[in-house]
Order: C-alpha cells, then sequence, then structure tokens
C-alpha cells in the first residue's frame, strides 16, 4: 500500500506521515526542501520524539522515502499510484501544490485506478471546498465528472500541538520532529469515496463540522485567549500562562462558554466536550514542548476575523441566547496585539469592527471593548476575571 504526504514539515512527518507509516504503508514525502528529500531518501527513516512533563520517547517512522516537490512529473506519478493521500503544505502553499496534484489525476485516470482520497491537514475553513474550486478550475467539464466520482476531499481536524522545533528539541537530528502525545485525526466521514481505510488513529466523523468547529472555538479559541493574557503578563510560553490562576479560569470558562453552545448547536452531550476541555487544559501545561505565546498568539488579524476562533466562538455563543463573558477577554487582550502590531495611532474600535467585521453598535463589540478598556486603563488580569463573572452571574443562561 503506497501514501503520498504532500509536505514534510512538523505536521507532515510528526503526525501524518507517522500514522500512514504506523498503519503498514510505504510513505512518499512530497517536499521542496533539498536536505528533507535527500536525508530521507538515503535513509529511510526519520525520528520523533513524543514530549511530556515526566519525559520524552522517541519513535523512529520506517518505510518512508521522499519526492521532490519541484519535480512535477514525479509528483504525479507517485499521486498516480497513491492508496491515500494528504496534504499538509499551509494554507498559502496549497495554491501552488494544485497543477501537480492535477497531473497526477490525470494519470491515475488513465490507469484506470481505483478511486484517491485525500485528507486536507490545512488549518483553513472548508477547506474541502477550497481545494475542490481550486483543482475544478484546470480540469475540463469532462474531467469534473470523474473527479466527483473518484476524488474524495477529506477534510481533517488537527489537534496535535507541534511547536516550532529548536535546535535544542532537533537534539543532533535535524529530521527530528518533537510533538506531544495527542494522536487521533478526526476526519470527515461523509466525505470519503469508496472504502474508508483504516488508518491508526484516524476518527471518521459524520456531521463533521461539529468536529471543525470544536477544534476552533475550543481548542484553538482557549489556546489564543491563554496566549494573549501571557502576553500581557510577559510570560514567554503557554505552560507558563496557564499555570497563572486567575488566566486558567478565563480560559476554562471561554471554553466552557463555546461548549455549552456547540452542544446546544449540534445536539451532542456537553459532558464529553466538558472532557475534551479538561484533557486541553492538561495539555497547556507540557513545558516540555516550549510552545510560546509568540507562536500561538501569531496573526491576531486572522484569529480577530468574523468567522475565526475568537469572533466565531463568541457569535455562536451569542446565537445560543448566552453572554460570551469570558471569550470577549481573550478578544480583548488579542486586540491589544493587533493594535501594537497595526500601529499605536490606529483607533482600536474601529480596527476591532474593521478585522472582524463588526458594526460599532454590534453587543459584541461593547463586550470586547469594555474588557479592552479594562486592561488598557491599569487593571490586571485578575480584575478582568470578575468582570467577566459579573457578566456571566447577570445572564440569563449560565453555565453550570
Amino acid at each position: 500500500m503506497n501514501a503520498v504526504m504532500y509536505g514534510g514539515g512538523n505536521i507532515g512527518r510528526g503526525f501524518i506521515g507517522m500514522l500512514f507509516s504506523a498503519s503498514g504503508y510505504e510513505v512518499k514525502i512530497v517536499d521542496v526542501v533539498d536536505t528533507v528529500v535527500e536525508t530521507l531518501n538515503r535513509e529511510h527513516q526519520y525520528p520523533v520524539r513524543i514530549l511530556s512533563n515526566e519525559g520524552h520517547k522517541d519513535i523512529e517512522v520506517t518505510n518512508v522515502s521522499a519526492v521532490d516537490g519541484k519535480d512535477p512529473e514525479a509528483v504525479a506519478e507517485a499521486i498516480a499510484h497513491a492508496d491515500i493521500m494528504a496534504t499538509a503544505v499551509g494554507a498559502r502553499i496549497l495554491k501552488f501544490i494544485v497543477p501537480n496534484i492535477v497531473a497526477g489525476l490525470r494519470k491515475r485516470w488513465a490507469m484506470g485506478k481505483a478511486p484517491l482520497n485525500i485528507i486536507i491537514c490545512e488549518n483553513l475553513m472548508d477547506a474541502n471546498k477550497v481545494l475542490e474550486e481550486m483543482l475544478k478550475e484546470q480540469l475540463t467539464g469532462e474531467e469534473k465528472a470523474v473527479f466527483d466520482e473518484t476524488v474524495g476531499l477529506v477534510e481533517a481536524s488537527i489537534g496535535r500541538m507541534v511547536p516550532v522545533q529548536t535546535e535544542e528539541m532537533k537534539d543532533g537530528n535535524p529530521m527530528r520532529v518533537c510533538v506531544e502525545s495527542y494522536g487521533y485525526l478526526p476526519v470527515d466521514k461523509a466525505a470519503f469515496k469508496g472504502e474508508i481505510p483504516q488508518i491508526t488513529g484516524m476518527v471518521p466523523f459524520e456531521p463533521f463540522d461539529f468536529y471543525i468547529k470544536r477544534k476552533l472555538y475550543i481548542h484553538n479559541m482557549g489556546h489564543a485567549t491563554c496566549a494573549y493574557l501571557g502576553d500581557l503578563l510577559g510570560l514567554e510560553y503557554i505552560y507558563q500562562s496557564i499555570d497563572v490562576p486567575d488566566i486558567r479560569i478565563i480560559v476554562q470558562n471561554a471554553m466552557l462558554e463555546s461548549a455549552v453552545a456547540l452542544s446546544q448547536k449540534y445536539g451532542v452531550e456537553l459532558s464529553s466536550i466538558v472532557c475534551h476541555i479538561e484533557d486541553l487544559l492538561y495539555r497547556f501545561t507540557n513545558a516540555a514542548l516550549q510552545d510560546t505565546c509568540a507562536r500561538v498568539g501569531g496573526d491576531p488579524a486572522r484569529k480577530l476575523s468574523a468567522q475565526d476562533r475568537l469572533i466565531g466562538s463568541a457569535r455562536l455563543v451569542l446565537e445560543s441566547g448566552q453572554v460570551p463573558a469570558y471569550i470577549a477577554v481573550g478578544a480583548a487582550a488579542g486586540l491589544i496585539r493587533l493594535v501594537k502590531e497595526t500601529g499605536e495611532g490606529k483607533c482600536p474600535k474601529a480596527l476591532l469592527c474593521e478585522t472582524a467585521d463588526l458594526q460599532e453598535s454590534d453587543s459584541l463589540v461593547s463586550l470586547i471593548m469594555e474588557a479592552y478598556d479594562l486592561l488598557t486603563g491599569g487593571g490586571d488580569i485578575a480584575a478582568l476575571r470578575r468582570a467577566a463573572e459579573q457578566k456571566r452571574a447577570g445572564s440569563q443562561k449560565r453555565i453550570v
């Protein structure tokens, strides 16, 4: 069995390629970095280190080779013979790999090969729709019909935390990837064409939109809130931030606000989501990951956009009839970083409305700006927590 992993970075090698190998596939990793390609083709394995506060565990990922992403013919050949494929190249790079995927599909169709499922492991909303549109732009009408019958574009929710790899983490081997132990890969069950492959750690789920929103509005939102509040205290690492009692309370309650709204919208038991939150809070304390507030809170404009983790989750909570008091705190802290990055001369409220596609009269704007004004006016994290508690106590629906 052959698997193509398009993208040999932290997720490609540190998660998906590892799962493919553990499932018995011969894994071909497509990458454009010469040293990665040369090393994989020479050694046919690479190390992954599982980090925890108790120590680490080293795993050798075997049965791997590489394909030079700068060689379109070689990439197309690999795709043509693949039994499963995944992408983890980054949302901004997707458009550049589309021609190679199209060439591989055409070669595959000419050979009369079975359907191909492509697991999309990109940090991108509606990734399957985005990639489908890109691919079909280069297909003929007849090819589009074949595509619809034979290609499954399968969204995935990447929950494994993989920090920026430092030289210390590489520990003398530039191919080493350090990751946390969490190894589940939720995927869209309904998107597969043909038989669903048996892949270690893969969890097919339907309706998958719940998993996408759970990842974005609980994991990503809580992570960003932790990072931005850590920023305010001058903390470098996520584990330092979540260790501050007031920050932990804010992050936990922000996640719970989303949890109640998600449970109501999708009919999923609240208790199962709460268990997931407890697991995440524990994972945030993993000091061995050395995950920084700077990395997790990076690109605040995207993270404060209309449908992303902070504003999207707050809107969902409002739609459920609740008040996103704690999520607003995270958004306010994110706005402080955004103001610093875009220039102190801009009006914070106008910047928020522009970034989040909100009107100044929106109740969410008022919630966020109250927290923002409290922070910039000399209030501390404890004052933020108390203010959020008061708003929560005054709302009609409470989180129990």
